[in-house]
């Protein structure tokens, strides 16, 4: 698609704020007004459409796209949104642990315990640690809390939390990423481990390495929301 508009601005609107092309306000792919809840969001996707060369490239939207997400199927179902998350917390990547005779369990009793700890307390939930695969359920008082925080939050908030945890296969990983003091690098340590575990064993394969290249990339993008989110 050639490029249609000359000119691009952000300008407040009723609910927030909306970018302009040409002096008219974009809208979702469903045809909703696309008002944001921060300036410095609406900054970022102005930018994505400022960037555009001649030709539009649609991979270059990436925040433009999580909106529309937001917009068109968060807020009209947050209760399904919510259950998604929910099922991340069922089975949280950093509840599952290798036996405690095993290397990998002394690594991830390092780096996990700290992060999942922390949420325990900020939310006043405790989760069950599982060493081996079965599944183990979670304690549905620990998922009835999470419930409870998950829907005190609006559809812009669980977007990106949902697309930080299917990248980290963590409610708490992407729970953590929501917090004003977020690491996004020691987070994304935390749910690439076990892949970084196994590269480390058995060698690096460029195919593997590549597409965790594009998830770490898309991690990185889903905390930067959230980011802007609180900004």
């Amino acid at each position: 698609m050639k490029r249609f508009y000359k000119e691009v601005a952000v300008a407040e609107v009723p609910g927030g704020w909306q970018v302009m092309l040409d002096g008219r306000g974009i809208k979702s792919m469903k045809g909703a007004p696309q008002v944001l809840p921060s300036r410095a969001l609406a900054d970022a996707l102005a930018s994505e459409w400022a960037g555009q060369g001649e030709d539009i490239h649609p991979a270059a939207f990436r925040f433009r796209d999580q909106a529309d997400f937001a917009i068109d199927i968060v807020a009209a179902d947050p209760a399904a949104a919510i259950d998604t998350l929910l099922g991340f917390a069922e089975t949280d990547t950093l509840c599952y642990r290798a036996d405690p005779d095993e290397p990998l369990y002394a690594r991830q009793q390092a780096e996990w315990e700290p992060l999942l700890s922390t949420l325990e307390l900020r939310v006043s939930v405790s989760f069950t640690r599982v060493s081996g695969i079965m599944h183990r359920p979670q304690p549905p008082a620990t998922l009835d809390r999470l419930r409870e925080r998950l829907g005190a939050l609006d559809h812009f908030a669980l977007a990106g939390l949902q697309a930080a945890a299917s990248l980290a296969a963590s409610l708490t990983v992407a729970l953590l990423a929501l917090e004003q003091a977020a690491d996004s690098g020691v987070l994304w340590r935390a749910a690439s481990l076990e892949e970084e575990w196994q590269a480390e064993q058995w060698g690096r394969d460029p195919q593997a390495e590549e597409h965790r290249a594009r998830k770490h990339a898309d991690f990185l993008a889903a905390c930067e929301w959230m980011r802007l989110l609180r900004a």
